[in-house]
Formats: structure tokens, sequence, C-alpha cells
């Protein structure tokens, strides 16, 4: 058992960026995103769970959806098995986190901004040739002139196998978090370029000397049931 806990398990993500107590890691993570205009100030949990019109309508369980001070939502989507059609499973998330913006009555459809981001543990369909191009970054652009053409919705996928910087390579609070995805759970240590308030906290909190008997047994299980999905 390593010291640190695995970020690419439903446990580690949950317990790192999850929780009411760590919403400021969170926020730093989306900022460090670059979502332009946006800067976060204020950002608040949503119930993850969204249900369709109907009892036959599919729902959706997000793994973190939350909504900053302006209305913009945010769905994070960590996936650690590859999944053939994680596009398509974005664009359909997404259109949740619109949907419930209708207004009752007289309506001008004005809506939030709805931002997906994805951390995926393996290489995007379509994407595999590029193997320096780990960040995509998606919006709504005019084909001719390749302006955008609507900049309240966006896509982040980050295809954290293709990350590959040293440490003497990173240059944004981004990479560094991009970097303690990949890592996390190989150190034995924090090391000295993650030295801000905020990854001295995600450090603490995936400590696994930090996790009492209950916690420690639920995130074993947590790791037997991941290891087994990546073997189906």
């Amino acid at each position: 058992m390593s010291r640190y806990i695995n970020p690419f398990t439903d446990f580690g993500f949950k317990r790192i960026f999850g929780e009411e107590s760590n919403i400021d890691i969170l926020m730093n993570f989306l900022n460090a995103l670059q979502f332009h205009p946006l800067e976060i100030t204020k950002i608040a949990f949503k119930k993850n769970e969204n249900l369709g019109k109907s009892i036959v309508d599919r729902k959706a369980i997000f793994d973190l959806y939350c909504q900053d001070s302006r209305g913009n939502r945010f769905i994070v989507e960590l996936q650690r098995v590859e999944q053939e059609f994680f596009k398509d499973r974005a664009l359909y998330y997404s259109t949740f986190a619109i949907q419930e913006q209708a207004g009752v009555g007289t309506w001008n459809y004005k809506l939030a901004g709805v931002y997906f981001i994805g951390i995926l543990d393996f290489e995007l369909k379509g994407e595999k040739e590029k193997k320096d191009k780990y960040m995509h970054n998606i919006v709504l652009m005019d084909k001719d002139d390749k302006t955008i053409f609507y900049n309240k919705l966006e896509y982040k996928f980050i295809e954290v196998p293709k990350f590959n910087k040293k440490e003497d390579e990173l240059e944004t609070i981004l990479d560094k978090w991009i970097y303690f995805f990949k890592y996390l759970h190989t150190l034995e240590e924090r090391p000295d370029f993650m030295n801000n308030d905020m990854f001295i906290k995600a450090f603490g909190i995936a400590e696994m000397n930090n996790l009492n008997k209950e916690k420690r047994l639920e995130y074993e299980a947590c790791l037997l049931y991941t290891s087994d999905a990546a073997d189906e």
C-alpha cells in the first residue's frame, strides 16, 4: 500500500475533490483549467444524480456536479477504464445541465454556462495518434473563420497517460494538477514544487495515515473494484 491514495479511484477522487471541506481544492483545479473569461470565486456542489423527464428516460449520475455564484454549471468526470463513446457521454451529460435551466412560464432562453471536464486514464478514441496532445479544449466554433460561435458550452478532456512532462517542465498550476493525478499514488513525499496551500492540503487529505479504519477498508474495497473493472 502506497503512502498516498490513488486519485484515479472513486474513493480517492471524491475524498480529495468532492467533499464540502475541500471545495477550495476543487475550485483551484477548475480555475487552473482557465474557462475564459471566467474566474470562479465561489462554488457549491449540486445533486449529482439527474433524472430524465419521464420514468423511462435514462438518468445521469455525475462524479461531481457544481455551480458557481453566477449560475454556471461544472460537470467533472473521472474515467479510469477506457470507454469507446466517452465523447458522446460527455455531450449527453451536458444536456442535463442545460435542460435544468429551463424557466417556468415565459422564458427568454438565456442560459448560464455549462462546462464539462473529463479526466481520463486512457487515450480517447480518435486521438491516439496525437501522442503529445494530452489536453483538448472544445467549443462551438464557426468552421469557416475559426471564431467561437457560442462561448457558454465548453468541454475539456485531459488524457493523463499522454502527459509526460518532467518536474522541471511543469510551468502552470494545471501542469502540477495533472502531475498530481498521474503520480500521486507512486510518491513517497510531497515534491518541493508543490508547496502552495492547495497542494499541501491535498497531500494531507490523500495520506493513508490520515484515514481511519473504516475509510481505509472503504478505500481498499474501491481499489479491488477498480482493478476488477479494468480486467473486464
